[in-house]
């Protein structure tokens, strides 16, 4: 699999760095290894505040409020569309918007790093990009908190109980 990660860079608070753009990119790669992902991948991922994170959600979500990660798949991994099952994509696989300033705060919260909590929420983030959603149920939502757990600690990165019930 080869895997092409575009970034962009809308805040001026964080520094974005080298490290910092590995790390969300080991994060995509992680998940996708997780998932069994085989196919070739392309993933955008911009980097942003709340402000910008705030038009966003209103925007596509009808929610006036900045939130920590939102996630944009390109594809409908229900069948309720004409798009092509899962197996035959080749390409993008959607778009990843990061608040850095509430990675930030989260990270504060709830006693780990800044990378460890870009790093969740760069996981979060793709595992709605491949069609996952813990907005539909109890059943759905634990199923995305195991897989969020595996992820991360197969990046060496353990899941405290209350990052686990971080908003979406």
């Amino acid at each position: 699999m080869r895997l092409t990660v575009y970034y962009e860079n809308e805040q001026s608070t964080y520094p974005v760095t080298y490290k910092l753009k590995m790390l969300i990119r080991r994060a995509i790669q992680e998940t996708l290894a997780y998932e069994q992902y085989e196919n070739d991948a392309e993933v955008s991922v911009t980097l942003t505040d709340g402000e910008g994170i705030q038009d966003l959600n209103l925007r596509f979500r009808g929610i006036d409020a900045p939130t920590d990660v939102l996630s944009f798949p390109l594809f409908d991994f229900e069948g309720e569309t004409d798009e092509p099952p899962v197996d035959d994509i080749q390409n993008m696989l959607g778009d990843i918007v990061l608040n850095l300033e509430r990675t930030q705060a989260q990270a504060e919260e709830f006693g780990h790093s800044f990378e460890r909590e870009a790093a969740f929420l760069t996981v979060h983030s793709m595992l709605h990009l491949l069609g996952y959603d813990h907005e539909t149920g109890e059943e759905d939502e634990a199923d995305m908190r195991a897989r969020q757990r595996d992820v991360m600690e197969r990046m060496g990165l353990t899941v405290q109980q209350p990052s686990d019930k971080q908003e979406d």
